[in-house]
């Protein structure tokens, strides 16, 4: 996500480098290419204007430190004011009695499927949600719903078949909460193509016999501003207390995301970042902005990596890379980690300066093939790579659907991998600048540069990271 905003503030900053001081004349243009940025991000004309203004007034109004570079002070300025922008602080949700969401939204929003990812949210915090089925508009609604809940083990209230009148739904769904013995009711709603006075009548009327703590409106990160006039809309119809901001995951622009506090005054409490049920985020407004940035957002990742994290198979690679018994079936449980992690892209974006890597070829099917090649190899193959001769190849890349040069390549990467983590000095190094040292990554991070699933750098050329935030502290 933000992908060419990132780039044009990249851009932007590089033109303040080598700058003694700010002054008018040298930060005018940068600000107009952060200007551009933004509306070409599909920013709110207005939220730009202003965000550029802040930005001038406090830039030309501080005196810059003498170890800190004018395009540092932009950085840290512009940081600040997206902070403000995105909406100071985490807005969590109220679960106090009643404990009832109402989620809200047009048709192809992703309404259904966030219902059940926010029961998986609070399912995992421990919290018992219930889902209710109240979009008795949409076929197949009820059904959708009720698949998810199956696949997370949480209950479904289903209106009786024929149902049409959704405000009877949403007062039978509370009554079956009851019998439930409580919990936190989500209540499902349609929607439409478009805004229109039934389906406003029919949320009011459903709020009225629900009386929600909160009332969250799901939309689409990838319809732009269309996305902020929705939220307008419906904020002033049944007064939103939260959004839910699906598909970042697909949209390189992204400036609904940072119109919508602005221009609504509801905060956004989510995120949508993929398709599975888990990619459901809390919405940290300091992180987010350190992302738009390049800064990364290694707390972020962190979180990820404690959620999925086996101590005690953490300690033992860790302990095998640092006595140089690294093998494949390590390897493979290395790989199954870091998917559990998410898309190996948006893992790459957590961590800082990795925006910036120009040419870097993310190939998720290639790591689905490198998993094949290494389940074609036999137990004693696997600890013991050397015994791979040409038919055992052969063999191999039959048995995995894969051609030979795809396994000798395998077979070349890994054995480089090996070679490095023989190299004491170089892997102390990094062990211990990952993630505390002896953490998840510390058996697959080594190896990161030539991870099979990850391509070359373009053209063969070395990597270029931006000098823009080296020694930047907040």
């Amino acid at each position: 996500m933000f992908d060419a905003l990132q780039e044009k503030l990249e851009g932007a900053f590089k033109k303040l480098r080598g700058q003694h001081k700010i002054s008018e004349t040298n930060i005018t243009e940068s600000l107009r290419e952060i200007r551009l940025g933004l509306l070409e991000a599909d920013v709110d004309f207005k939220v730009a204007k202003d965000l550029i203004e802040n930005i001038k007034t406090k830039a030309l109004g501080e005196e810059v430190l003498r170890t800190v570079s004018p395009s540092q002070q932009i950085v840290k300025i512009f940081h600040d004011e997206l902070v403000t922008l995105l909406g100071e602080g985490t807005a969590t949700l109220d679960l106090n009695p009643p404990q009832r969401i109402l989620i809200a939204g047009l048709n192809g929003a992703g309404k259904t499927t966030t219902s059940g990812k926010l029961a998986a949210h609070l399912k995992k915090q421990g919290k018992k949600p219930l889902l209710i089925a109240c979009d008795v508009f949409r076929p197949a609604a009820v059904r959708q719903l009720v698949v998810l809940g199956e696949s997370i083990g949480v209950p479904v209230f289903q209106p009786e078949a024929g149902e049409t009148d959704a405000v009877r739904a949403a007062k039978q769904g509370i009554a079956w909460v009851e019998k439930q013995g409580g919990g936190i009711a989500i209540f499902d709603t349609a929607g439409r193509q478009e805004v229109d006075d039934d389906l406003l009548k029919e949320l009011v009327k459903i709020k009225e016999a629900v009386q929600p703590r909160e009332v969250l409106l799901v939309a689409d990160a990838a319809t732009g501003q269309q996305a902020v006039s929705v939220a307008k809309t419906f904020n002033e119809a049944i007064g939103v207390t939260g959004l839910i901001m699906t598909k970042l995951d697909g949209d390189a622009r992204g400036g609904a995301l940072l119109s919508m506090k602005q221009v609504t005054g509801c905060p956004v409490k989510f995120v949508g970042v993929g398709e599975k049920i888990e990619q459901l985020e809390v919405f940290h407004p300091d992180r987010m902005a350190q992302r738009i940035l390049g800064m990364g957002d290694v707390v972020s990742l962190v979180e990820k990596a404690a959620e999925s994290i086996n101590e005690e198979d953490a300690m033992r690679i860790a302990q095998r890379v640092q006595d140089a018994k690294f093998d494949f079936n390590d390897f493979l449980g290395q790989m199954k980690f870091m998917r559990k992690l998410g898309p190996l892209e948006s893992i790459l974006g957590m961590l800082p300066g990795m925006g910036q890597l120009k040419g870097l070829n993310v190939d998720d099917n290639r790591m689905k093939h490198v998993e094949a090649i290494i389940l074609s190899m036999t137990p004693k193959e696997r600890t013991k790579p050397d015994v791979i001769n040409g038919s055992r190849r052969k063999r191999i890349a039959r048995g995995s659907g894969r051609s030979v040069l795809e396994v000798n390549q395998l077979l070349k990467q890994f054995d480089m991998m090996r070679k490095l983590m023989k190299n004491k000095g170089m892997m102390k190094g990094m062990m211990g600048s990952m993630m505390g040292g002896g953490g998840p990554g510390a058996g697959g991070m080594p190896g990161m540069g030539g991870f099979p699933g990850m391509g070359g750098m373009g053209g063969g050329g070395k990597p270029k990271m931006s000098k823009m935030r080296r020694g930047f502290k907040f």
